[in-house]
């Protein structure tokens, strides 16, 4: 019996402490709103007078004025722009063997030019290892997508994402998996 109202009793503190910490916070460690420096009129006054004072005549010094709270001095700073974007070299294509060039000439015909021929080869070799592992059309997806909306000449103006993922995808199977 002793030993089931211990358990019981356990159990009980073990619940009102994820309680309490679950209603202490949400986890939110932003600050809301800006400090200031300002002093309220009670620091900036000196103490009133008793009441018991010996000389009822006499009066209390007038308060000093509140100093004004420090400013940083304001930066002029310049509006930030974007560097512009380095353009990789043009790639060696004498490297590149007959399926690779297959490929990309693929790519290129239904509008996808990638900026260097290693990004469009690490896609094709990351859609024949999916495949080969039986990965399915969405994953493969989801990751092309993301590669060929990341490479710096892929603009989405001309063409959505998801298209151009469809363009890798459908190039790779048919050009380089073989």
């Amino acid at each position: 019996m002793q030993r089931t109202r211990g358990k019981v009793f356990g159990v009980v503190v073990a619940i009102a402490a994820t309680g309490l910490l679950a209603a202490c916070g949400g986890n939110d460690s932003t600050a809301s709103s800006t400090p200031t420096l300002t002093r309220t009129t009670a620091a900036t006054q000196p103490p009133a007078a008793s009441s018991t004072s010996a000389d009822p005549g006499q009066q209390a010094p007038a308060p000093a004025p509140a100093p004004a709270p420090e400013q940083p001095p304001a930066e002029t700073v310049a509006p930030e722009r974007p560097q512009p974007i380095d353009t990789p070299p043009p790639a060696d294509t004498s490297k590149l063997t007959d399926k690779d060039k297959k490929y990309l000439d693929s790519l290129k015909q239904q509008g996808v030019t990638p900026s260097t021929p290693d990004i469009a080869l690490s896609v094709a070799n990351y859609v024949c290892q999916g495949t080969a592992s039986g990965a399915s059309d969405q994953d493969l997806m989801t990751f092309v997508t993301a590669m060929a909306g990341s490479d710096p000449s892929f603009d989405p103006a001309k063409m959505p994402v998801e298209k151009a993922g469809q363009v890798y995808i459908s190039a790779a199977k048919q050009n380089y998996c073989k």
